[in-house]
């Protein structure tokens, strides 16, 4: 089979590999769609994970199951599924708590085990979740889509019908965007995004989000007036500022990747006298099956965030790009129906 293999740090390429062997409890997964992450290109430099090399990226994907191991019963050959790939191991002391995104030894697909781009993929049977008749590109996304459900779990929004009036997200990217299509989705009536790209901003308003310069004096103007406010940039000064505009009684989520080493100065007095809410959120935790409900009911809206469709061997450049055009969102390998 055809697949993208990082053979090392920083060392990518199109590789021949040998159809894995299905072993028990699993099955073999024929990729019809795989989403390009941030977090591939950080795993492919070492800076995320283990380092396991030789190592096949990819933990967004969907698929159609191909073969069963002989013990399997609860798919078989022709389901149409979308994969978790976060690998818990359901007995460390965050497992126990119902954190199995937070696991000891977490592990997951295209992070340290082979992931989806490839032609095909080896996955346990319980990370595969039915996608009825949505489509593979669509079911890619619930990977992402369920990482911003944990985090607006962990913040709190919607939990026992709480639910901000006002939201502004920083990073107007594909992940900034979902986040903010989620928090509409969830009954937020003003959702605010701030970027400094003008061309990223004109496209999250014909989504129906609010659109601010990031920096400008419109946005300043805006200081202490959103009830919740979460950044998915990853950049630390961003993460830092976002307590400037977060209203009283609000909620502040760092969701974006900052670099390990990144620092931020927050006074704990104004965390303090203003009551703020300051909430962390990593990957996702057990929630595909409310992604795809929501994909499901959406109205395409999502599905535009993708904004490249491509064969395998034409993913391969996007690797080594850290940024590019701002019109490109996300990118995925789609094969042919």
């Amino acid at each position: 089979m055809k697949a993208i293999r990082f053979s090392g740090a920083g060392i990518a390429g199109m590789a021949e590999l040998d159809l894995p062997d299905i072993a028990p409890g699993h099955a073999l997964l024929r990729v019809r769609a795989a989403g390009l992450c941030h977090t591939d290109i950080e795993v492919l430099h070492g800076r995320y994970g283990e380092g396991a090399f030789p190592l096949v990226p990819g933990h967004e994907y969907a698929g159609v199951v191909e073969a069963v191991a002989g013990d399997v019963t609860a798919v078989k050959p022709g389901d149409r599924v979308a994969v978790d790939p976060n690998i818990s191991c359901g007995h460390c002391a965050s497992c126990r708590k119902g954190l199995a995104n937070l696991c000891a030894s977490l592990k997951a697909y295209g992070v340290t085990e082979d992931g989806g781009f490839a032609e095909f993929s080896l996955v346990a049977v319980d990370h595969l979740h039915d996608i009825g008749e949505l489509g593979f590109a669509t079911a890619a996304l619930a990977e992402p889509l369920a990482c911003v459900l944990n985090g607006l779990g962990a913040a709190g929004v919607g939990a026992g019908g709480r639910v901000p009036a006002t939201a502004l997200v920083f990073g107007a990217g594909p992940i900034g965007l979902l986040l903010a299509l989620s928090l509409k989705a969830k009954g937020v009536a003003g959702v605010a995004v701030a970027d400094i790209s003008e061309q990223r901003l004109a496209f999250a308003e014909t989504l129906g989000l609010q659109p601010f310069i990031s920096g400008s004096q419109e946005l300043a103007a805006n200081a202490r007036s959103f009830d919740f406010v979460a950044d998915a940039t990853g950049v630390a000064r961003v993460a830092e500022g976002m307590i400037g505009f977060t209203a009283d009684g609000g909620t502040a989520l760092v969701f974006g990747v900052c670099a390990p080493d990144a620092r931020i100065a927050v006074a704990p007095f104004e965390i303090f006298r203003r009551q703020i809410r300051l909430v962390g959120s990593h990957s996702l935790n057990h929630n595909i099956p409310q992604a795809l409900d929501i994909l499901r009911s959406d109205d395409g809206t999502m599905a535009r965030l993708v904004s490249h469709r491509l064969p395998l061997a034409d993913m391969l450049p996007f690797f080594a790009k850290t940024s590019g055009d701002p019109a490109t969102m996300k990118v995925q390998f789609c094969a042919e129906p």
